[in-house]
């Protein structure tokens, strides 16, 4: 499905469901209206830098799973793996205000080139690919036991990612990640990060976005 026809079933479905939903706060913890989330999706669409197409499927995914999946909602998070491992490609988006706070995430061993983007991706194990589709972020903090890495869990929401707890994906710290260095197909980033990052994740949707 094109971007032009992604938007127009976005907008369709927050069309449909922006009315008679009066009961929702628009304070942290409480789900915003989708009326509310559909202004958010306008401004995080109008002032920043993320892939419109990942925004749309994004914010569409959301609205019709947020209750069934218990996401959270307070944010959502967008890994745009089109853009450089240089640039700051992991999207934090308040659902709240539309503040994106936006930070290096790394990719793949067998993905791509050590600071460069994904060319190739993979929901396969034993791939040492990134993974792609949309995930769940665990609540419980751990540290992984070879390399005391921090961590948060991930859980695959669709058929293609379901293995990702089996192919041990995370969402965990390492210092290679700010001179480009790559994973095993977890979601690493900055332990000087992890604070900003762990404390708005915990139960949000993750898209691990790589230009399909």
């Amino acid at each position: 499905m094109d971007t032009k026809k992604i938007l127009a079933t976005s907008l369709l479905f927050f069309s449909l469901n922006s009315y008679g939903v009066t009961y929702h706060s628009n304070q942290k913890g409480h789900y915003v209206t989708s009326s509310q989330l559909y202004n958010v999706f306008q401004k995080v669409k109008r002032t920043s830098n993320i892939s419109t197409k990942a925004l749309a499927k994004t914010f569409h995914y959301y609205e019709k799973n947020r209750y069934r999946k218990h996401l959270s909602p307070d944010y959502l998070a967008i890994a745009d793996y089109t853009k450089l491992a240089s640039q700051k490609r992991l999207f934090i988006i308040n659902l709240h205000t539309g503040r994106v706070r936006k930070h290096l995430v790394a990719h793949g061993l067998k993905s791509g080139a050590k600071g460069g983007r994904v060319w190739r991706a993979s929901n396969k194990e034993g791939s040492l690919k990134t993974p792609t589709g949309f995930f769940k972020v665990g609540s419980k903090e751990g540290t992984t036991w070879r390399k005391k890495y921090k961590y948060l869990g991930i859980e695959g929401l669709e058929w293609k990612n379901r293995n990702a707890r089996k192919r041990e994906i995370i969402l965990h710290t390492a210092s290679y990640v700010a001179k480009g260095g790559r994973s095993y197909g977890c979601f690493a980033i900055k332990p000087q990060d992890r604070w900003q990052v762990f404390s708005r994740l915990k139960r949000a949707l993750l898209f691990s976005y790589v230009g399909k």
